[in-house]
């Protein structure tokens, strides 16, 4: 897919799965993979904080191979390099990470989000040339561990509607307070424990979706 087509393809997302194996209750990358795609996710980030470099470019080059085959958008966490390389569809860029209007420069061809934390920041965001931003942390989360300050759902309400490009939403959403974040305005929920800590992630997957889409 070009551009146009990923962003087009982005739009359409609902729940968007990201990966952390040391919260996935023993299961691999791939076998969560594997299940988001079974219960109808048409997105994964691949996410891994403090794995090298070398050991995400082989997990995303499978990781990869897996999506194309359901036709789903893989988006590689922080590292431009890696989702260049494995022929990803996009990259999410973190506050810490390399900015957007470089990254631009480097990869016209992708889909970059970038992590916002205030309005500021999502029309910065906006302004460099992200193609989506994710609001958030919305709830406390296990994901973020040395972050003490939650924007709460309120914050979707007065960011989402000054930004004129598509927004997601994370951080602590789970199926017990997804409704707070949907009476917000948001439709496109990120989440990492509320689906890889589930017992059957397949089920929760679609679940999601269906409160989504309803």
């Amino acid at each position: 897919m070009n551009r146009k087509e990923r962003l087009e393809a982005f739009k359409k997302i609902d729940i968007y799965p990201v990966t952390c194996q040391e919260l996935s209750e023993g299961r691999s990358n791939l076998e969560v993979l594997d299940a988001v795609l079974a219960g109808g996710a048409k997105i994964i980030q691949l996410r891994e904080k403090d794995w090298d470099k070398k050991k995400i470019f082989e997990l995303a080059v499978e990781f990869r191979k897996r999506t194309l085959a359901q036709k789903a958008i893989l988006i590689i966490n922080d590292h431009l390099d890696i989702a260049l390389a494995a022929e990803a569809d996009g990259v999410h860029l973190g506050q810490d990470d390399l900015p957007i209007s470089a990254a631009r420069k480097i990869a016209p061809d992708i889909i970059l989000g970038a992590s916002s934390h205030s309005l500021e920041e999502a029309l910065k965001a906006e302004k460099d040339g992200a193609d989506y931003v994710n609001i958030g942390p919305i709830f406390p989360t296990k994901t973020k561990k040395k972050l003490t300050r939650f924007i709460g759902p309120e914050a979707i309400a007065e960011i989402s509607p000054k930004i004129g490009i598509p927004f997601t939403v994370m951080g602590g959403i789970n199926q017990d307070n997804i409704q707070d974040v949907l009476k917000k305005g948001a439709n496109r929920i990120a989440m990492v424990t509320g689906i890889t800590r589930a017992t059957d992630i397949a089920d929760i997957v679609r679940k999601l979706r269906g409160i989504i889409l309803s």
